[in-house]
């Protein structure tokens, strides 16, 4: 039987994760409606503490719980089509579509952010006609533990779907939760002492700051994967451990990745004895891509180039 000299096999997963796509996507629209609900709700209670309690923080931080909502809704609509399987015309499915959505989250972020910032310093030597009152320090404590509870929660789902989507939006949550904790303190210093009014301009800046923070760490790595980043150096360096631990595989090299959703996909070309038997190498071949699937870093499909060592 002729030796291998070279050769190239590709394979595909139908289900790399293990899990059901429509399960998944049943499961991410259910909590995005409740966190749709729940931002809803949050926005009208804070704003209706802000105007009574004459808090500018406490306000800006209803427009962020608005904001949350301009997420839910593009991650409903979005993944309708990124759990959609793979067709002639997306031979790797439509998981970029959720890349999208994370970056128009952290977008959105940022320009809510980028506003209360603006409306903080434009309005910082306005004087008060009231000073802030406690109903604002109660709206505020209120909507906090809820976010935090609707975080834990988003985010659970999140990761058991490996959708980096509603990870983001988890965050977002998150993000609305942290902000109020400058505007809590800026409220409660405005309301114990008058002379202190100003600070709840300063509180306003603050929670713009914490946002813009959030809203980077959610474009940036979105923005990596659409420009075809690939994966870390420890990634790829596990990558070749788990291939060169199959019998008969002498040599590991021009290891290439792509992001792709919550996965990746791989190309390697992978060295054996050159006597080796074309049936013999194709079973490396599969062994090599198994052990990749099992035990790499969330793999979506792997293409294995197969080479003589000689």
């Amino acid at each position: 039987m002729g030796t291998v000299r070279a050769m190239s096999l590709t394979t595909h997963t139908e289900n790399p994760e293990g899990s059901t796509p429509a399960r998944h996507a049943l499961q991410i629209q259910r909590i995005t409606w409740i966190g749709l609900l729940v931002n809803l709700f949050l926005a009208m209670v804070k704003f209706m503490v802000g105007f009574m309690g004459s808090s500018q923080a406490v306000i800006a931080d209803a427009v962020h719980s608005l904001s949350d909502m301009t997420t839910d809704i593009a991650v409903l609509l979005g993944v309708r089509f990124w759990t959609a399987p793979a067709d002639e015309d997306h031979p790797y499915g439509h998981w970029r579509i959720e890349t999208l959505v994370t970056a128009v989250i952290g977008i959105s972020l940022a320009a809510v952010a980028l506003g209360i910032g603006y409306k903080s310093l434009s309005t910082m030597r306005e004087v008060h006609l009231k000073q802030p009152g406690w109903i604002a320090i109660a709206g505020v404590m209120f909507s906090m533990l809820i976010k935090e509870l609707l975080y834990h929660w988003t985010l659970a789902v999140g990761k058991s779907s490996k959708s980096t989507a509603v990870t983001a939006n988890a965050w977002h949550h998150r993000s609305d939760a942290v902000s109020s904790i400058p505007a809590l303190l800026a409220v409660a210093a405005a309301a114990f002492n008058p002379d202190w009014v100003f600070i709840d301009h300063v509180g306003a800046l603050l929670v713009s700051l914490i946002i813009l923070k959030v809203s980077w760490d959610i474009i940036s790595p979105a923005f990596s994967e659409l420009t075809d980043q690939g994966a870390s150096q420890k990634e790829r360096e596990k990558i070749r451990s788990i291939a060169l631990e199959t019998n008969h595989v002498e040599r590991v090299h021009a290891v290439r990745t792509r992001k792709h959703g919550s996965g990746l996909f791989i190309d390697l070309h992978v060295q054996v004895p050159g006597d080796m038997s074309v049936r013999k190498g194709h079973e490396v071949c599969e062994i090599v891509k198994k052990q990749l699937i099992d035990k790499g870093p969330g793999i979506l499909d792997v293409v294995v180039h197969l080479e003589p060592s000689d």
